[in-house]
C-alpha cells in the first residue's frame, strides 16, 4: 500500500458533508485541512430526517451512537391529504422496519447531527481547521492542488474536495455546471411542545400534501420541540438563498387546506425562508485530484429527506474508495464518482418526482391518493430497499 501518512487533502466547507469527509479521510491516515468561510464551524436550520442508510454511514464514521443519543426514533412516516385530512399512506418504522434495514428511522435537529460529527473531528489530530476563509480559486495539477482564498493566501495539498454547497466555488472553477432554482420555497421553524397543537404531537414525520404546497411536522430533542416545515410554489421569480420569512406570505399560499394542518401556521414566532435549488446530474464531479461531495456535487430538494443522508454516504464512500485504490488519489476519486454519481442522480430524479406527487391537484391528486392502496408494509420495504439498503460493505457497488 502507498504510504499515506504525508498525503494531505484540503476540504472546502465545514457543513455536515465537509466534516464527514474530513473524518472519513482522516480515518484512512490522510492529513486534512478544512477551510470554512464562516467565522466558526456551525449549522443553521431546524430538523432533518435520518433514514437507515444515514445511520449505516454514521456508524461507519464512528459517530452513530452520538447521533442516536440526540435523535428521536419515529413510529412511522405518514402522508395525509391536506384538503380533506384523510390518510394517504403510512410506512411503519418500528421493529420490523429496523429488522429489515438493520437501522432505525429518526429525526434530529440539524445542529445536533452536525455536533455529533464535529466532536469526533475535533478529537482527531489529523484534522486542522481554518475559519473565516473564503475560497476564491483552485488549480489542479498532475501531482497536487493549490487553493487560493479572497485574501490571496495559497494553500497547497495533494488533493481537494469541494464540500462548499449549492454555490460551490470548487464546482464553478472545475466542472462549471450551475444549480437550478426550482421556484419552490421552504419555510422552517421550531415550535415548543406546549405551543404545538395537541392532536399533532405525533412521534413521526407527518406530511400534509396539498395543491402546489405541503406541510411537514415531527418531534425534536426528546419531543420538547417540534420541527415545522412548509413548502409552496412561489408566485415570484426566486433566487437561491436564505432569509427571514413572514407569516403573511405563508398564509397566502395555504388557502383552502383543512383546519387540522392549517392550525400549525400560526404557531411559529419566527420563520426562516429558503428558496430551493437542485442541479441536473452530470457525468463527472472533477478531474485529477479534485472532486465534489454533498450539495456541491448533487444539490437536491427536500422531498425525499435525503440531502444530508447522501452527503454522509458520499463521505464514507470516498474513504472506502481511497482504501480500495491503495492510496492513489486520482484512482480513488474516479472510483468514488463512478458509484456515487448514478446513485445520487437517482435520488435527485426521484426527489423531483416526489415533489410533483406531494403537490398534486385536481385529478392528479385523486390518482395520487390511490397509488398506495392495498400495499403491505413488506411491499413498501421492498420498494425502499435500493435507498435504505446502503451500507459501508456495499458502498462501492452500484445501487
Amino acid at each position: 500500500m502507498t504510504n499515506t501518512a504525508k498525503q494531505k487533502v484540503i476540504i472546502v466547507g465545514g457543513g455536515i458533508g465537509g466534516l464527514a469527509a474530513a473524518l472519513s479521510l482522516s480515518r484512512q491516515g490522510l492529513e486534512i485541512l478544512l477551510l470554512e468561510q464562516a467565522d466558526q464551524i456551525g449549522e443553521i436550520g431546524a430538523g432533518i430526517q435520518l433514514g437507515p442508510n444515514a445511520f449505516a454511514a454514521l456508524d461507519a464514521l464512528g459517530v452513530g451512537q452520538a447521533a442516536r443519543n440526540r435523535a428521536v426514533f419515529t413510529d412511522h412516516t405518514t402522508m395525509m391529504d391536506a384538503i380533506d385530512a384523510t390518510e394517504v399512506v403510512r410506512i411503519e418504522t418500528g421493529e420490523k422496519f429496523r429488522e429489515r434495514f438493520g437501522n432505525p428511522y429518526a429525526v434530529i435537529h440539524r445542529a445536533d447531527i452536525h455536533l455529533s460529527i464535529l466532536e469526533a473531528v475535533q478529537d482527531n489530530p489529523l484534522i486542522k481547521f481554518k475559519t473565516s476563509t473564503h475560497v476564491e480559486n483552485v488549480k489542479v495539477g498532475p501531482n497536487g492542488v493549490e487553493v487560493t482564498d479572497t485574501k490571496g493566501e495559497v494553500y497547497k495539498a495533494d488533493a481537494v474536495v469541494g464540500c462548499d454547497g449549492v454555490k460551490s466555488v470548487i464546482r464553478a472553477r472545475t466542472i462549471g455546471a450551475q444549480h437550478r432554482v426550482t421556484g419552490h420555497v421552504v419555510y422552517r421553524a421550531v415550535v415548543e411542545r406546549d405551543n404545538m397543537p395537541e392532536d399533532l404531537r405525533i412521534n413521526a414525520p407527518v406530511l400534509w400534501a396539498g395543491p402546489r404546497c405541503h406541510l411537514v411536522h415531527y418531534p425534536l430533542r426528546a419531543g420538547k420541540q417540534y420541527n415545522l416545515v412548509v413548502t409552496f410554489h412561489s408566485r415570484d421569480q426566486e433566487e437561491w438563498g436564505v432569509r427571514e420569512g413572514s407569516k403573511e406570505e405563508v398564509l397566502s399560499y395555504f388557502q383552502g387546506i383543512h383546519p387540522r394542518p392549517a392550525q400549525m401556521l400560526d404557531r411559529p414566532t419566527s420563520w426562516r425562508r429558503w428558496a430551493t435549488a437542485d442541479a441536473d446530474p452530470v457525468e463527472a464531479w472533477g478531474n485529477g485530484r479534485c472532486t465534489l461531495l454533498g450539495d456541491a456535487a448533487h444539490p437536491m430538494t427536500q422531498y425525499m429527506a435525503q440531502g444530508a443522508c447522501m452527503a454522509i454516504e458520499d463521505a464514507v464512500t470516498l474513504g472506502e474508495a481511497f482504501a480500495k485504490a491503495e492510496g492513489d488519489l486520482d484512482a480513488a476519486f474516479r472510483l468514488y464518482e463512478s458509484v456515487r454519481i448514478p446513485r445520487t442522480a437517482r435520488v435527485v430524479w426521484s426527489t423531483r418526482e416526489m415533489g410533483r406527487i406531494y403537490h398534486a391537484k385536481g385529478v392528479e391528486r385523486q390518482v395520487r391518493n390511490l397509488l398506495w392502496k392495498g400495499k403491505t408494509q413488506e411491499q413498501f420495504y421492498t420498494q425502499l430497499e435500493w435507498l435504505y439498503g446502503w451500507r459501508k460493505d456495499n458502498c462501492l457497488e452500484p445501487r
